[in-house]
This record gives structure tokens, sequence and C-alpha cells, in this order.
């Protein structure tokens, strides 16, 4: 699938088969998120794949809208340190950002179904994940393949605004 495809194809998806994601496929997407661009080429990122199903299951309760990770075949929690000041902070979150779209666009090309979701407990988090306490972790995203009859292709009737609407040249 080549990019454009890839972008149009790529939405979350909540729901995913019971398969198991192949390890082809994974080191796939956790190498496009290695790959990702950073600020300064800082890297901020650390991986922790969970597929363990009842580690999901308690890394599911970080965050109210991340029960996608239960039915997933793994979840991405997405490591970093914790920023030292407002220049890190957005830093940080704005590399995490770029892991994360890099990892679902690689995950989409290959026929893997994610969906992404922030958390808001930091500390359970920590414990569900054994991260060192310099450390948080912001971001999950859960991976697995499509449930019967959902497939990844393009979407034609997206709900986006339109390109006139979003783009201005040279000035708003």
């Amino acid at each position: 699938m080549d990019t454009a495809t890839a972008l149009q194809a790529r939405r979350d998806v909540r729901d995913f088969s019971s398969r198991p994601l192949s390890e082809e496929h994974l080191h796939v997407i956790l190498e496009a998120g290695r790959a990702a661009p950073s600020s300064q080429n800082w890297q901020p990122w650390n991986f922790v794949v969970v597929i363990e199903q009842s580690r999901r299951e308690e890394l599911a309760k970080v965050w109210r809208g991340a029960e996608h990770v239960v039915r997933a075949a793994a979840a991405v929690a997405l490591v970093a340190p914790l920023p030292t000041d407002a220049r890190q902070h957005d830093r940080v979150h704005y590399d995490l950002g770029q892991a994360t779209m890099c990892m679902m666009l690689a995950a989409t090309d290959v026929g893997v179904a994610s969906a992404h979701s922030g958390v808001a407990d930091y500390d359970l988090a920590r414990e569900v994940l054994g991260h060192p306490v310099d450390h948080f972790c912001p971001y999950l995203i859960s991976f697995g393949y499509p449930p019967e009859g959902v497939t990844l292709a393009p979407v034609r009737r997206r709900a986006r605004r339109s390109y006139d609407d979003v783009v201005h040249l040279d000035h708003w």
C-alpha cells in the first residue's frame, strides 16, 4: 500500500479479531516508531509491548476510553522521560505523536488495525509497565487484525473539513 492510500485507509478500529499479531508485522510497526522523526534527533521514546491478556486488562484502566486495549492482540505503551520544563514537555508530546502516527501508518500498510488512547493514571501505568520513576507513559496504541467484515481500505466519505476550509495560503 502506498503512503497516500494508507493515510486514507487508516482509522481507529477498536475491535479486533482474536488472531495474534505476527512477529514480522509487530517488528515492522515498532521499527516505524523507532525511525520516527524527533526534535533534534532526541528520540525520547521507549516502547513497552504488552501482549499478555491480564496485563492489557490492567493497562486499560489507565484511561476510561482505553477499553480497546483489552480486545487488541498487543498494546504499545509509549514511555518517555518526564519533562523538566515547558519546552521539553512540548517536545516530548510532539515527538511521541510522530512515533504514534508512524506506527499506525505502518500497521495499516501491513493490514493491522489500530487505535490510540491517552493515559490519565500515570501511577497505574507505571505499576503495570514497570518503567522507571523518572519516566511517564502518556499514550497507548492498540494493534490487532481487523474483525471479520472490516477492511482497511480508503474511506470514501470521510467526515473531514474541506480542503479550502483548512488550507490558507500565505495568510489566513
